[in-house]
């Protein structure tokens, strides 16, 4: 009997964590150590290299054929809508959650930030304002769509795509012949996936491999509420905020839905990137839960981009933490601030691994926090990277769903409803 290709990724994840445990009590510098990470880089650098070859086509077309034909039913404004309003609700649930959770566990309070002066150097000061940020975030947006692609620069690409689509659908049959074209383009390249998603198995287990030997856990003892904090509020949010969403909205039941997005949640938590396990989210979201092709392409791309529960809730977190280490109380003002500073940040932050980093920045300047503390954060983003990735894809599918039901009217057909 063939092994199903969930069972093989299970089983590559599972032994890609055994190799690297094993790897870790083995001696840094020895040869069977060194040969297994050359191999395991190999093997993950081409994985993830498949994934990134058709990501940007895959956002164009599936955005792009998306929107013209929403448009084409009159059902665009409805999606477009209760899409935006799915992404708000979901990230300001993330956001006071996770603000409510460091309030009352309190990580780093009675710790003088002075005493990671050592761990701290290593992190250069940035100058990066509110203003500033948003200013890049908006010019970043209108760039010529051609260098933005062969830039692999994904926010650009869905703007363009988005004005793309709309055009199309504003010329209907005027452009028949090209719709029909970038949709069957758009079934090559998910032809492309089903491919890629064979080598997932050792894809996975090798990005696991080096994942689990390669991480320094040093300020691990140091941060361990902190990093309690952030597992308990993400866990709490992808597996009872965003089930309970879904159920309230579409009766859709939970475990089922999890269960048939096993793939594309076992692939974020070992790639670190909602980009790079966006093609693997929509086959799950198409193919096991029966969403419509249309609103997929549309809500999958565009929460890939703007819509990171998990980042937000770990950016205001972090903000809260840092604050306590550096005998700093924010009231209840810097704290909003903090809330849409994080919301702005995670709509910003690209699909990538540890990208939250980056924008972590501003949200600790909008309260005049230090941003050299960002160095404490950087031992143990990676392992946190993994968690926060799985609720922001799964948020992504979660939305689909509801969008569909909300927009579409229509029930999910096909799939267990009951709990």
């Amino acid at each position: 009997m063939k092994t199903s290709l969930n069972t093989q990724i299970l089983a590559g994840a599972v032994l890609g964590i055994v190799g690297g445990f094993f790897l870790r009590a083995l001696p840094a510098d020895s040869s069977a150590t060194a040969h297994t990470l050359y191999f395991a880089s190999l093997v993950a650098g081409i994985f993830i290299g498949l994934l990134k070859m058709i990501l940007i086509p895959l956002i164009f077309l599936s955005i792009a054929t998306g929107v013209a034909n929403l448009q084409a039913h009159a059902d665009m404004k409805r999606v477009w809508t209760y899409t935006l309003l799915y992404f708000f609700i979901a990230s300001s649930l993330a956001l006071v959650l996770g603000l409510a959770m460091v309030n009352i566990f309190k990580p780093g309070m009675g710790i003088h930030l002075d005493m990671f002066k050592a761990a701290l150097t290593s992190a250069p000061p940035s100058n990066l304002s509110l203003g500033q940020f948003v200013q890049m975030l908006v010019n970043g947006l209108f760039v010529n769509p051609i260098e933005a692609m062969a830039k692999g620069e994904v926010l650009p690409t869905v703007v363009f795509a988005m004005a793309f689509g709309i055009g199309m659908a504003m010329l209907e049959e005027r452009v028949k012949t090209l719709r029909q074209l970038l949709n069957e383009s758009l079934d090559i390249i998910m032809r492309m996936v089903s491919w890629i998603m064979r080598l997932a198995p050792l894809g996975i287990m090798a990005l696991l491999i080096k994942l689990v030997a390669t991480q320094n856990t040093e300020l691990l003892s140091t941060l361990i509420k902190f990093v309690g904090v952030v597992v308990g509020s993400t866990l709490i949010h992808g597996f009872f905020t965003l089930p309970l969403l879904l159920w309230l909205t579409t009766r859709v039941n939970p475990i089922f839905f999890l269960v048939s997005m096993r793939d594309s949640l076992i692939t974020a938590f070992s790639t670190s990137s909602s980009s790079a396990t966006m093609p693997v989210t929509l086959r799950c979201v198409t193919k096991n839960l029966k969403a419509d092709k249309r609103i997929a392409g549309f809500v999958i791309p565009l929460g890939t981009t703007i819509n990171m529960d998990g980042t937000a809730m770990y950016e205001a977190i972090a903000a809260v933490f840092v604050a306590n280490l550096a005998g700093i109380e924010l009231n209840v003002i810097q704290q909003v601030i903090v809330f849409w500073t994080a919301m702005l940040a995670s709509i910003g932050a690209p699909g990538i691994p540890s990208a939250g980093m980056v924008t972590m920045i501003m949200v600790l300047q909008s309260v005049g926090l230090p941003v050299e503390a960002i160095a404490l954060l950087i031992p143990i983003d990676r392992p946190l990277d993994t968690i926060r990735t799985v609720v922001n894809v799964e948020g992504d599918a979660v939305g689909t769903l509801i969008v569909q039901k909300l927009a579409l009217k229509n029930d999910i057909p096909s799939i267990q409803t009951d709990l």
